[in-house]
Order: structure tokens, then C-alpha cells, then sequence
């Protein structure tokens, strides 16, 4: 640092300093500057122009003294003088007291310093709470509740193709000794202890409030512990309470059978004595009535006027109607009796010939004349006297829409 004796110019106007101007001055300003009196000029402060790098600008040890450190190890060990100070000052006034007591005294005075020790080495129940967040908000940390007399659960068995350690989330699923006695273990695996206690009730609580959410019950576990843990209780009890009110009407409509004596006579007489043998594939071999399998077809059903089923006559190795011996699946029944598709008609049934003939003969005409609605006659006499032939006629001359050959009538 350099001090002048007179104002110099382009020094700053106000203490004389040449490293700095009026503006960036530090100083009280003064009721009448240095520039003007040329007394009491400041000295020139010392500015360092460093020329650092990128990982140099954000080195966080950059100008650190290591000689400061120094400070804080006298600092301690001028606290550690201080206790041992201390505890030799308690003793020696506990002996004073009590010369007979010395052994209880030291035991007395070996658990006051373990105190000490433990406070101070281990200091688990203490939360640290600091700002590091970008946002500014306070973290909380609290240190680890494991007494370090425990052995660690990755060290209890060291074989390689034992129970997996995850050391990022510290957990190990699988029992590390699975073949010791478990009176003599404290740790069976996360799973164990994950699956049973309150733990497992309080899996199920935590399913039963998100199934009660999703059904539109106002719950949640977080926010409202004691509301979801209150409605899970309810539902605990009205389902037993379900469950004992729905089995107390079966036994009422069906008794119990482990309480009464006597077999009632229904069950009695509902018993048999017949054998039935069963292979191993649990087919019955022996002691059931034969059952002919149906097939997938329709069975007993006579189509297109057929009194007989496909496949009732064989002939030149075709299968065919053994009613009027057609071969073709599809055909209309051709027999003597003169019916058509669809009727019922007895078999004894005598028809004449000639009368058929006119009457076809006269439906013949009445469907020409349905077909020009010019020809159609206002006054119509009906006759409600029909033959029998005059009916087959009718049937004969019907259009039947599944018939195939329906376009050649």
C-alpha cells in the first residue's frame, strides 16, 4: 500500500486514493473533499488482478489458508483439556466425600465419561435442518437410528450365493441365514418383516383407502391417517359381521349336519349302493348305463317332407331317404302319397285324378287373373266347401321360397 502526502490527479475527489473513484469511494464523503484541503489522502489499496480459468472461477477452496485450520484444532483440543479437566476435578471432590466408596465412585465416574463419549460420538436423535435447496426451502436430515454394536445385515453371512444386499436402498429382501435356529436371529429379511405385523395391516390399510378413493369415498392415508384407519375398522367389522350373518342363514335353510345325530331320512333314501370304477384319468370304467354320444347334427328332424332321416337307406355305395330312396341331400320326398313340402298328411289318403287336374286347372287361372288386377271381378262368390283335391292343388301350386327349383313352376 502506497500513502501520499498531496492530492494527485484523477485520484478519487474525495479521499485522494488513486485505486478508485468518487463513485466507487468507500469512504464517509467528506463536507469538502480531499482534492480542495490536499489533507488526510487515504492510501492506495492493493488491487490483485487474477487471470483464472473456468475450473479455477469455481474452485471452492480458492484462497483457502491452510494455516487456519489450525485454529480449529486448538479449539478442540482446549475443549477436550477443559473436560478432562473437569472430570479429574469431580473426582478428586468424590473421594474427598466418600473415602470408603472409591470402586463406585470410578464405575460412577467411567459411565459419566462413556455419557460424554456417546453424546458426542453418537449423537443420532438430533435433526439437522439447513438450506441447500435452489428454491430455499429447509432439508431436514436426521442420522441413523442403527446402534453400532449391531452387525450389519450384509455382514452376517459372506458367501456370494447368499441373500442379494442392495446397497442403494440398503435392503436385503432374502433371510442372510435361512438354515439357523430363528430363536438365536434378529434379522429374517425385509420380506419377513414386510409380510407380517403391523406392517401387513398396514399394507392392507393403505389398499383399502385407495379402492375407497377410487369408489369416491373422500379418504386419503397421508393426509387423513386417523379418518382412513377409523373407516378400515368399520369395514373390518361389517364385513364379519356380513360373513356371520350371511352363514347363519345357511344354517338355518340347510342346518348343520356336525351338530344333529341323526341322518335325516331325504339324505337317506337319496343314497345307493352301486359300484362305479374310475380309471386314473378319472374316466368311468365300470357301473354307469352306456350313453350314446349325440352328434353335432340335428337328430330326429324330417325336412322337405321326408318321414325318414338322411342316411336311412344305402344303395350302390350312396346314402340316401329310405322313404321314397332319393340320394340327393336337398331333394323333396317324391313318394305315392302326392304331398308337398311342408304338410302333414296321412298316409291312407286316396286322391282322384281327374278332379286334381281341373283343380290345378283353376289355380292356374286365379293366379292369372292375380296377376292382372284389370281382369279382377267386383262381385266374388266364395265356397267355403274345399275337397281334397282342390286343397292338394293349392299346396301343389304354393310358392315355396327355399324350394331351388321354384324358378322353373
Amino acid at each position: 500500500m502506497f500513502q501520499a502526502e498531496k492530492y494527485r490527479k484523477k485520484a478519487c475527489q474525495n479521499c485522494g486514493a488513486m485505486s478508485h473513484d468518487v463513485k466507487s469511494c468507500m469512504y464517509r464523503p467528506r463536507k469538502v473533499g480531499a482534492k480542495f484541503t490536499n489533507m488526510y489522502i487515504a492510501p492506495d489499496e492493493k488491487v490483485e488482478s487474477l487471470k483464472l480459468d473456468y475450473a479455477a472461477k469455481r474452485d471452492r477452496w480458492n484462497g483457502y489458508d491452510t494455516s487456519d485450520y489450525h485454529r480449529v484444532v486448538e479449539r478442540y483440543e482446549a475443549r477436550e483439556n477443559a473436560r478432562k479437566k473437569y472430570l479429574k476435578e469431580q473426582k478428586i471432590k468424590k473421594l474427598e466425600e466418600n473415602d470408603g466408596d472409591e470402586d463406585e465412585d470410578d464405575d460412577g465416574l467411567r459411565v459419566d465419561e462413556a455419557k460424554v463419549d456417546e453424546s458426542k460420538q453418537m449423537d443420532f436423535a438430533k435433526v439437522e435442518k439447513r438450506v441447500r435447496t435452489s428454491g430455499g426451502g429447509s432439508t431436514g436430515t436426521v442420522r441413523n437410528l442403527r446402534i453400532r454394536e449391531d452387525t450389519a445385515k450384509y455382514l452376517l453371512n459372506l458367501d456370494v450365493n447368499s441373500a442379494h444386499y442392495d446397497p442403494k436402498t440398503r435392503s436385503m429382501r432374502e433371510d442372510p441365514l435361512p438354515n439357523t435356529d430363528p430363536n438365536e436371529k434378529f434379522y429374517l429379511g425385509d420380506n419377513h418383516y414386510r409380510n407380517s405385523g403391523q406392517a401387513l395391516e398396514f399394507k392392507q390399510m393403505n389398499i383399502h383407502s385407495w379402492e375407497a378413493f377410487d369408489k369416491g369415498q373422500d379418504t386419503h392415508m397421508q393426509a387423513a391417517p386417523s379418518q382412513a384407519e377409523l373407516l378400515y375398522r368399520n369395514f373390518k367389522d361389517a364385513k364379519a359381521k356380513l360373513i356371520s350373518q350371511t352363514k347363519d342363514s345357511l344354517m338355518e335353510k340347510y342346518g348343520n349336519a356336525s351338530t344333529e345325530d341323526d341322518i335325516p331320512m331325504e339324505i337317506l333314501l337319496g343314497q345307493s349302493e352301486r359300484q362305479v370304477e374310475y380309471d386314473r384319468s378319472g374316466r368311468i370304467i365300470k357301473g354307469q348305463e352306456v350313453i350314446l354320444p349325440k352328434s353335432r347334427y340335428e337328430e330326429d328332424v324330417y325336412a322337405n317332407n321326408h318321414t325318414s332321416v338322411w342316411g336311412s337307406w344305402w344303395k350302390d355305395q350312396q346314402w340316401g331317404y329310405k322313404c321314397c330312396k332319393q340320394t340327393i341331400r336337398n331333394s323333396y320326398c317324391t313318394e305315392k302319397r302326392m304331398a308337398t313340402w311342408g304338410t302333414d298328411i296321412p298316409g291312407d289318403l286316396e286322391l282322384n285324378k281327374d278332379v286334381l287336374s281341373n283343380a290345378l286347372k283353376k289355380e292356374d287361372e286365379l293366379k292369372r287373373e292375380e296377376k292382372d288386377e284389370r281382369k279382377r271381378k267386383y262381385n266374388v262368390k266364395y265356397n267355403n266347401d274345399v275337397t281334397v283335391e282342390e286343397m292338394e292343388a293349392y299346396r301343389m301350386k304354393r310358392a315355396h321360397h327355399e324350394d331351388p327349383m321354384k324358378e322353373f313352376l
